[in-house]
């Protein structure tokens, strides 16, 4: 039995609040980021003020998930991710996951060793996971070197100052889960 319009309205408001909690955002920064008011923002949360487009596309744009995750859109049977690579500071980034929060899978490509942007080590919360597709990657993790071949998996504190780049004169494509919540990667052998 599928839910009517007001059930899939009420559900808004929890879902926005558990969206902005995971961000750590107060109401006010949401505020500014949005252009609605606190008192709007709080009131949507709340279940006081029925959500209207305008006020749901900025949003699900600075939530940075699709419009019909807001509002629970029945699904449509294609169980397809529509990838939309992210190049930033030199990589290309491909999100494999559309939820906020929790554990979040991306694919990596890290251009050819000598054409990275810059080798500034980054220490930040979460916890981070990646396995190797192609090449090899150089990790810098504190004071520490590894270079990880194709197969291999690295788990690491991404407090301790970090560095990740292709150890190899042609790019390296790495599978990683990250989440900032920090939990770990639990992997459990077969049989």
């Amino acid at each position: 039995m599928t839910a009517g319009v007001p059930d899939v309205l009420a559900e808004v408001g929890p879902r926005l609040k558990r969206l902005r909690t995971a961000r750590g955002a107060t109401l006010a920064a949401l505020a500014a980021e949005t252009g609605l008011t606190a008192s709007t923002l709080s009131r949507l949360e709340n279940g006081r003020l029925r959500p209207t487009l305008e006020q749901l596309l900025p949003l699900a744009r600075v939530h940075r998930v699709p419009l019909d995750e807001l509002v629970a859109a029945p699904a449509t049977g294609d169980p397809r991710i529509h990838l939309r690579p992210v190049r930033h500071a030199g990589l290309t980034v491909v999100p494999l996951t559309r939820r906020p929060g929790g554990v979040r899978a991306y694919k990596v490509v890290y251009p050819p060793a000598g054409h990275e942007s810059t080798r500034v080590r980054q220490a930040h919360e979460g916890y981070g996971w990646f396995y190797v597709l192609s090449g090899r990657v150089r990790l810098v993790l504190g004071d520490d070197e590894h270079v990880v071949a194709a197969g291999e998996a690295v788990e690491l504190d991404t407090r301790t100052p970090h560095w990740i780049g292709s150890a190899d004169p042609r790019a390296a494509e790495v599978l990683t889960l990250f989440s900032s919540q920090g939990e770990r990667a639990h992997l459990t052998a077969p049989g």
